[in-house]
């Protein structure tokens, strides 16, 4: 026994200590200390009481599709969940009318309150498929800040000053540039806040741009007299293009439900340095095998291509099964390995509707996308046998399009034909 602690309580609490803390990310070494001191302590006292910690994940449900990036919390989620924790999956329905300011660089628009409704639900299908339904508990916040008074929230916003949300630097950077902030931006936090206190947290999960908005919520937690919830931050998973932040707005995204084949081919065009980052981070490749790929490629026993279709394979067959991570690595060899491609193909958005595929007239797609300055063009393209899809040349003037196809015009000009 260590200070009154059960040597096997001691035991499993460094054991679920380090799975939650692995990978975390926090931005400055004084936050990670104290987030540290209280996680082993909350452990501890979930263990001796026998009482689960309430663990939550809060989505806005912005857009209908999660992609890879949302999946980095999420797996955290599952995680203490799978430890024995009470996991709860937030749906900002309400924090999504007025959307997080806190990675933006100018004023996000509000969403319909039908849109975020319709979202909600294609996130509760999309989350279940790495957390069991059956034990999750799943909230909108909508339950209580869509109940509270104006002078509700007078009250609640008398617990922060105006500099404190000044300092905050998506804030600061646009008003030291001129731009406005608009005050119901500052209602985020405050709102987001307010969560904690009505699920009565002890974990909150989220990237490490929700470090404000997760502080907000242990300042009102502290003022109702709970204990002020701990934050187990994760760092941002960076997009395709290995610079910018995943996300369906910048194009440089893999949604989990888009077909094998787009999924396989978006990951295999992320640059080299950024493989690791996405095996840690966008895969449920266990951390053994994750730190052995990195020495490898370290070491130069591995190449860097040969990582990548490690990396496509183990994507695909988390989201689509084995069988469809084999075709899609068949068809994507026939299609690039075989052949002199870019490894630089940009995305053509088009609304599959919600499909796999879709037939399309040809002409209409090729201009849309810019292939072609004029549809008229585009059907010589066609007609003289310049147009292919997946290596296949087509011969009509209306095709099925897969979503995730790669479209070739000409020699020299390539596109990978997504779902938008």
């Amino acid at each position: 026994m260590s200070d009154g602690v059960p040597a096997d309580v001691a035991a499993e609490v460094e054991r679920q200590h380090a799975l939650i803390m692995r990978g975390t990310a926090y931005g400055d070494d004084a936050t990670r200390a104290a987030m540290d001191r209280e996680l082993r302590q909350r452990l501890t006292e979930s263990l001796i009481e026998d009482r689960p910690l309430r663990v939550y994940l809060g989505v806005d449900p912005t857009s209908p599709d999660l992609h890879i990036g949302h999946c980095v919390t999420l797996r955290k989620l599952a995680l203490f969940q799978q430890l024995g924790h009470q996991s709860i999956l937030l749906i900002g329905d309400f924090t999504g009318l007025v959307g997080d300011p806190s990675d933006k660089d100018s004023l996000r628009p509000m969403q319909a309150e039908e849109t975020l409704n319709r979202n909600a639900e294609t996130y509760r299908e999309q989350a279940f498929k790495l957390l069991d339904p059956d034990t999750t508990e799943v909230r909108r916040n909508s339950e209580w800040l869509g109940q509270m008074s104006f002078g509700d929230v007078i009250h609640l916003a008398s617990n922060f000053t105006v500099q404190q949300f000044r300092e905050r630097d998506t804030f600061k950077n646009r008003l030291d540039g001129g731009q406005p902030v608009y005050v119901h931006e500052f209602m985020y936090g405050l709102m987001q806040g307010y969560d904690a206190v009505a699920l009565e947290a002890d974990v909150q999960l989220g990237g490490t741009e929700q470090t404000f908005n997760i502080m907000c919520g242990r300042t009102l937690q502290e003022r109702q007299e709970q204990s002020p919830q701990i934050a187990v931050l994760t760092p941002i998973l960076v997009g395709t293009d290995g610079n910018l932040r995943m996300s369906k707005s910048t194009g440089n995204y893999i949604g989990i439900d888009e077909p094998p084949s787009a999924q396989y081919g978006k990951a295999m065009s992320i640059p080299d340095d950024v493989i690791v980052n996405f095996f840690d981070y966008g895969t449920s490749v266990p951390d053994a095998d994750v730190d052995q790929i990195a020495a490898d490629l370290a070491s130069g026993a591995l190449k860097p291509m040969d990582a990548k279709r490690r990396l496509a394979r183990a994507i695909v067959r988390e989201w689509h099964g084995e069988d469809a991570a084999q075709a899609a690595e068949e068809q994507w060899t026939r299609t690039f390995s075989q052949r002199s491609v870019p490894d630089d193909i940009p995305d053509a958005p088009f609304d599959f509707g919600g499909a796999d595929a879709l037939e399309v007239a040809l002409p209409v797609l090729l201009h849309d996308i810019g292939a072609a300055a004029s549809r008229a063009e585009a059907k010589r393209l066609v007609s003289q046998g310049a147009v292919r899809i997946d290596d296949e040349v087509v011969k009509e003037q209306s095709a099925e399009i897969p979503n995730g196809a790669i479209l070739r015009v000409g020699r020299r000009k390539w596109y990978r034909i997504v779902g938008n």
